[in-house]
């Protein structure tokens, strides 16, 4: 395994306006041997003491905003067989922040669909990073993974395994609503920076559970496996205005977008969007869902008939209560805010015979004797020196996610999935071998789970070490 690490807090995380013309001072050397130049280096020099001064006072901002993207047309519906809406039960939206601390810039988007192809979210995030002068790195495109919101961009992995979903055309128009409102989203996000607050806390809901059931002969199924892994943490992360009132939260916790099932013709963000209305309502703000290592997770109540569509309303109980109750607990935050950014490339052997789209090209290498390697990118971002959020474009088992934070150097660890797009499941070894739906519709052999943790657990500890 070969892993490329990326860089992290390098000169293209910073502000070209804020880069210090170091020309000048080299310029004003030249005349010492002078009084009216040394009086001339004098000033130079006190400009750059001014520089620096500016620098180091730089403060923490932050924004958020939210759009709105229900569909305002009939669409067909993604994440079971596709079928064709039919009404509106909650809608959708991006929900954007934008953080700066004086040196780096990032944003994070969380958006109510269900799956997006990496090379449709590399090119609308780094159309958009070009424009904005920012590191591709540095905006993250996460969505909450919900299976009752319309199809959009192009069809990416999935449709390796499961082409009968795909027999018929995306409707362009809506996806061309979700870029422009993202992009203008961001923008407007970027606009409305402001001096902000930080701080991060965690908290436990058991709104989840194991979903890959066992029958007595061994065969594994989708349902509901009460002494299976699960994780039940949430990550939360607060964002206050300099008053201290509260800005926005980000909620890190790993459920499966199906308390509504294959059967339902509604428009709805499901479990994650009712979870964050329902927040957003009693704190007084927004709030990101970023889901976490949901592979094998459910929710609670899972794949319900459309007769059963008030059991979504039992998760602003199972689980946005215990998201409000985490933040009350939450009382520190601070203005002292440092980011870093980075990035690295796993590289793991391709699944045998999974024949592979030209769309996704960027990310498979074809070596001369014909072993085929995925190049699966993850990304990190660095919160001072206790706190990191790791993200990867797949269903990641969450016992792969647990391990790695139990191992993390860092205080705080969280994983976001779905980011940037999504190669489908990334399942544990053990759960490789033992067959069912998503090992059979992963593009990945059994040994990638470890040459994953291997690579971030190396990466953690390199950039805990790093000052």
């Amino acid at each position: 395994m070969n892993v490329d690490q990326g860089r992290y807090a390098a000169d293209g995380d910073r502000h070209p306006e804020r880069h210090f013309p170091f020309t000048a001072l080299d310029k004003a050397t030249s005349f010492m041997g002078n009084r009216s130049s040394s009086r001339f280096l004098l000033h130079v020099l006190g400009l750059v003491l001014s520089a620096f001064g500016s620098l180091q006072a730089a403060e923490f901002r932050a924004a958020v905003v939210k759009v709105d993207i229900t569909p305002e047309t009939p669409q067909m519906l993604r994440g079971y067989s596709p079928r064709m809406s039919t009404k509106v039960h909650d809608r959708l939206y991006h929900r954007i922040i934008a953080l700066d601390d004086g040196a780096t810039s990032f944003v994070l988007i969380s958006s109510d669909l269900c799956s997006l192809s990496p090379a449709f979210c590399d090119r609308v995030t780094g159309n958009l990073a070009k424009e904005l002068g920012l590191p591709a790195e540095n905006i993250w495109w996460s969505i909450t993974h919900t299976h009752s919101s319309p199809y959009v961009g192009s069809p990416g992995v999935p449709r390796l395994f499961m082409p009968n979903r795909f027999q018929f055309q995306v409707d362009e128009a809506y996806t061309e609503l979700v870029e422009k409102t993202l992009a203008d989203g961001v923008r407007q996000a970027r606009q409305k920076l402001a001096p902000a607050r930080l701080g991060v806390g965690c908290g436990h809901a058991e709104a989840n559970i194991n979903r890959r059931a066992r029958d007595a002969n061994g065969q594994v199924r989708l349902g509901r496996n009460p002494s299976g892994p699960v994780d039940r943490r949430i990550g939360l992360v607060r964002l206050e205005k300099a008053d201290g009132t509260l800005l926005a939260l980000l909620a890190n916790y790993a459920m499966h977008g199906t308390v509504l099932g294959g059967t339902c013709t509604v428009v709805s963000a499901d479990g994650p969007g009712v979870v964050a209305e329902y927040v957003e309502e009693k704190a007084g703000a927004t709030m990101l869902y970023l889901n976490g290592a949901a592979g094998n997770i459910a929710p609670f109540y899972s794949t319900r008939a459309e007769a059963e569509i008030q059991l979504l309303d039992r998760f602003q109980v199972l689980l946005g209560d215990p998201i409000l109750e985490a933040n009350r607990r939450l009382s520190a935050t601070t203005a002292e805010v440092k980011l870093r950014t980075s990035r690295i490339i796993v590289e793991t052997p391709k699944r045998p015979g999974l024949a592979w789209s030209d769309e996704l090209k960027e990310y498979l290498r074809v070596a001369d004797d014909g072993t085929e390697t995925l190049l699966v990118p993850l990304r990190f971002l660095r919160i001072n020196d206790d706190t990191v959020i790791w993200s990867a474009p797949m269903e990641l088992f969450c016992e792969i996610s647990n391990e790695i934070r139990d191992r993390s150097p860092f205080a705080n660890t969280f994983y976001v999935g779905y980011t940037n797009g999504t190669f489908c499941y990334l399942p544990s070894e053990q759960e490789y071998l033992a067959g069912g739906y998503e090992p059979a519709t992963t593009p990945f052999t059994a040994s990638a789970a470890g040459h994953l943790s291997a690579a971030v657990n190396r990466h953690l500890q390199a950039i805990h070490a790093a000052p």
